[in-house]
């Protein structure tokens, strides 16, 4: 048996470890936690300083039993990583092997090299109980909102919502975002832009100042008609451009979402994957600062690789004091090793690590700018030119790379120019952008909400809960003036141009609508900005050991609980935000738009009422805030009778949870983008036999025993109703015997049954 026995958190950190220490060591893993709140009840005694319950899980006792038998006549290195959450994990190995603190060594490193290792094995230390109070403190604190907030949700909402400090906040800020833009009224100018000739040589230059309307806008190209050009001013000047800092957690996330695509859990996980291996420095840090080794090592990569010219020695100062967090920035481990990683997607997130890093000690780009003004002879206003030439790339070297330099011709001031077409197109104001994951995350660490760890899961769970959904707008058209004066001759013509359009935003539901307006409005400081902001100061303040962990909590509880009470006199009417619309003529039943289970909704008639109410969808794009007591009565229409099949079967239309459709029997078809109130018996038949088709050719065998071999989105399946099994690639699926299906079935694992959460009675 080894004489230490060094525990770090995952399989891969411990295989990249063994391989710098020698015999004496045994590394093995602890697998993330090994002790944590149990997931059934709130396991805090709040009359008692919050006190937590922990337990070992089920599925790690197996682990706790090896390792307390590897670790007797041993002594332990407890190597877990160096933030608060790994020193966490350090004192529950404690705890849960029956080890003494005093005599176990905690040993840190960021990052996984022989160097940093043999210098964490010769300076251990003990564990730090402030960054596990601080720990502790968030976790207890998570545990309360979460445990007492959700329940509130699942009876005032919908059954299965969750409540979070920092998710919640998220979603608000998704929510407001929305809100924003759908309120902006956008405001349309004129951009001039003027292309003019010096001699043979031409170039653009745009109006200083935007023109108000289409009115302005020809006036000023009658002037311009009247016009003469001249230089007014000729200001050259140089300039530099220096490189950004190396990653910190948030702007690796951002960074990658915008050079790569990589979502910001997949940007976590593949840096998980890389500082594992050695490769980077770790992963979570809000720090900018490089260690004196790591500038050396830069120094002398860029001395050999570029030239002394191309150094720059730089030390960047950390905005946040982040207590719990590492003190380096992410950095390549070896800057020699200019690609790393077991794939593709590893490798492009390593280059840009590298390449960042790198670029942080190298000298700034510098240019040559030059900015023309060119006077009219009638009108005030200037047209400005601008170019820039680089004459030295600096950092572009390995990082970023600038613009196409932009040439201006030999400019003289006072010169006189010639006027080749100047085109005055009308724009419109834009209003403020949706957030992607990564524009979430510059939001959130400006805001000081959460930390480099807390971003990716909590992007992931407001995705998961149903609070937001990423996607891709395709925006809408607009029709554009675009005035042009060529030859003297003023043209204006009418252009098509689609505005709103873009990528992978995070857009709110209806639910996120509801439940931020109700949080809000009850809970409205836990969901402040700065109250969450001011809790990781406070838990900062924890990790220093200026405050008690317990006092904290007894702060924030005594303020959060009496909310709780309070929300229980709150209505479901006022919760679903009800809008009563009129009454309807014939019925004389109310006419309400609300808030339902799967977003907004028509009633008519009273919930509480002997007779059950009847519901409608809401049409198409209408807003809950703008639906009004006409368009509500058309969607009581629905379902409608559109016609009957050539066999004579009824055809209705009406729309659902995810948009109109028609209904044949059991057999329902979606109709986007047709309007069910509108649609056409011929349109729906057409629509109906494309089903049919697909339908038909949906199934590639069906046995007797009820076996079936379908054509899935994703390739052929075997499945008896109950269970799915894959078919391999190679094999035929038309030629599969049910005998042979029914072997594939045997071997499939079972489906995972679906939780449901169900709000206590």
């Amino acid at each position: 048996m080894a004489k230490n026995l060094v525990i770090v958190e995952s399989p891969a950190k411990a295989k990249t470890i063994e391989k710098f220490l020698g015999k004496d060591y045994s590394v093995k893993s602890s697998f993330g936690h090994i002790r944590d709140l149990p997931k059934k009840g709130l396991n805090i005694d709040i009359e008692h300083d919050f006190q937590p319950t922990y337990a070992v899980p089920p599925e790690k006792k197996k682990l706790i039993s090896e390792l307390k038998t590897a670790a007797k006549g041993s002594t332990v290195w407890l190597a877990s990583d160096e933030d608060r959450e790994g020193e966490a994990i350090a004192w529950h190995l404690c705890e849960a092997l029956g080890l003494d603190p005093t005599q176990t060594k905690r040993i840190v490193f960021h990052e996984i090299t022989k160097t940093a290792i043999d210098h964490a094995v010769a300076n251990p230390r003990n564990v730090d109980k402030q960054l596990v109070d601080a720990q502790q403190a968030r976790r207890i604190l998570d545990r309360l909102v979460g445990y007492e907030l959700s329940p509130v949700l699942w009876k005032k909402v919908r059954a299965g919502l969750s409540a979070g400090r920092v998710q919640s906040v998220a979603v608000r800020l998704i929510v407001e975002r929305e809100r924003e833009i759908k309120t902006y009224d956008a405001q349309s100018s004129y951009r001039v832009i003027g292309s003019f000739l010096n001699g043979k040589d031409s170039f653009e230059a745009e109006l200083s100042v935007r023109l108000q309307d289409v009115g302005s806008a020809h006036k000023f190209l009658e002037d311009a008609q009247q016009s003469t050009y001249k230089v007014a001013s000729v200001d050259r000047k140089p300039g530099s451009r220096n490189p950004s800092a190396p990653f910190t957690t948030s702007t690796l996330q951002q960074e990658a979402a915008r050079r790569l695509g990589y979502g910001v859990r997949q940007t976590m996980t593949l840096a998980q994957r890389l500082y594992e291996s050695g490769h980077i420095t770790y992963m979570r840090t809000d720090s900018t600062t490089l260690s004196g080794l790591a500038i050396k090592a830069a120094e002398e990569y860029i001395n050999k690789e570029f030239g002394q010219k191309y150094h720059q020695v730089r030390q960047y100062k950390t905005k946040s004091s982040g207590a719990q967090e590492a003190h380096e920035a992410i950095r390549p481990t070896n800057f020699n090793v200019k690609s790393a990683g077991d794939d593709e997607q590893q490798r492009k997130l390593y280059e840009l690590i590298w390449r960042r890093a790198l670029a942080s000690q190298m000298a700034a780009a510098e240019t040559d700018r030059t900015e023309v003004a060119i006077a009219m002879s009638n009108r005030v206003e200037l047209f400005m030119a601008k170019g820039e030439v680089l004459r030295f790339d600096g950092f572009f070297k390995v990082y970023g790379g600038g613009k196409e330099d932009t040439i201006l011709p030999p400019i003289t001031e006072g010169q006189e120019l010639q006027s080749d077409r100047i085109t005055a197109t009308e724009v419109f104001s834009r209003p403020p952008a949706r957030y992607s994951e990564a524009g979430l995350v510059r939001k959130l660490e400006e805001l000081g909400i959460g930390r480099p760890s807390t971003y990716a899961p909590t992007i992931s769970t407001i995705q998961t809960r149903g609070y937001v959904e990423k996607a891709d707008l395709e925006g809408v058209g607009r029709e554009i003036n675009v005035l042009e004066l060529k030859d003297k001759n003023i043209t204006i013509k009418k252009e098509q141009t689609i505005t709103g359009a873009d990528k992978n935003k995070l857009l709110p539901t209806s639910v996120a609508d509801v439940t931020t307006d109700f949080l809000v409005r009850h809970f409205g400081p836990v969901l402040d900005y700065d109250f969450t902001a001011r809790v990781e100061q406070d838990f900062d303040t924890i990790a220093e050991g200026k405050e008690s962990w317990t006092k904290m909590l007894h702060n924030f509880y005594k303020d959060f609980h009496p909310l709780i009470e309070q929300s229980a006199n709150v209505s479901r009417e006022e919760t679903s935000q009800a809008r009563h619309l009129g009454a309807d003529p014939k019925t004389k039943q109310p006419i309400i738009a609300r808030y339902g289970r799967y977003g907004p909704m028509l009633q008519r008639g009273e919930t509480e009422s002997e007779t059950k109410p009847d519901f409608a969808p809401m049409p198409e794009g209408v807003a809950l805030e703008d639906i009004t007591f006409e368009q509500a009565l058309e969607m009581f229409k629905l379902p409608r009778t559109v016609g009957t099949t050539p066999d004579g079967q009824e055809i209705k239309a009406n729309i659902g949870r995810f948009g109109p459709y028609i209904q044949v029997g059991k057999l329902y078809v979606s109709i986007k983008p047709h309007d069910p109130m509108k649609i056409s018996e011929e349109e729906a038949r057409e629509l109906y036999a494309a089903k049919l088709e697909k339908e038909a050719n949906k199934y590639i065998a069906q046995f007797k025993s009820g076996i079936q071999i379908v054509n899935g989105p994703y390739g052929p399946y075997v499945t008896d109703g109950k269970k799915n099994a894959r078919i391999p690639k190679a094999t035929d699926a038309t030629k599969i015997t049910e005998a042979e299906a029914k072997e594939l079935l045997a071997k499939a694992p079972a489906k995972k049954k679906r939780f449901v959460r169900r709000a206590k009675k």
